[in-house]
């Protein structure tokens, strides 16, 4: 069983037709703020895919190299890139051991990696990780099904908030991209 990734809240939503990812600035070393602004959301393959990454800075920065590296050996398609990632993921000797997790998106899905070699399309449009994505997750659904009249912006944003209020891992310093 894979170790529950702390210390960031990233949340990825799909609604009325767009796809938003943000996340938090937060970086901590043990129970100490190391840095207020990390950015931790990327844009990749000229702002078609957008990455955002919650777990170790590293460690993540290496898996996004990978999944860029997988994006291009297979044309941009996002699905087979991530199942290659993860299957590479899980079973090399040196990525088996990184600690980290990945949203990532393009104009028409999105998709959870993780180290134990789960790609995952969540069912309710919703996706999130890090210490505080429990907490971002449910404000997004609760929006998502209640105030329909908001963009995919706006809950990634108030759930951030929510989220950045509650969980002690997570600040209020977002970076929030949409998929073109």
């Amino acid at each position: 069983m894979q170790a529950i990734i702390h210390a960031t809240t990233v949340l990825g939503v799909i609604h009325n037709g767009e796809i938003v990812i943000g996340a938090d600035g937060q970086a901590t070393m043990g129970t100490t703020v190391a840095k207020g602004n990390v950015r931790k959301i990327r844009k990749l393959m000229d702002g078609k895919i957008v990455a955002g990454f919650a777990g170790a800075t590293a460690d993540a920065f290496t898996l996004l190299e990978r999944f860029e590296e997988k994006l291009n050996a297979y044309g941009g398609n996002l699905r087979r890139a991530a199942i290659e990632l993860a299957k590479d993921w899980r079973t090399d000797r040196f990525l088996r051991h990184l600690e980290a997790m990945i949203i990532v998106a393009n104009a028409t899905e999105m998709l959870i990696i993780s180290g134990s070699g789960d790609v995952l399309e969540p069912d309710t449009q919703v996706a999130s990780i890090g210490s505080g994505s429990m907490y971002a997750q449910s404000a997004a659904l609760a929006l998502k099904a209640h105030a329909s009249h908001l963009t995919a912006e706006q809950i990634v944003r108030e759930s951030l908030t929510i989220a950045a209020d509650i969980c002690i891992y997570t600040n209020h310093n977002f970076i929030i991209e949409k998929v073109k």
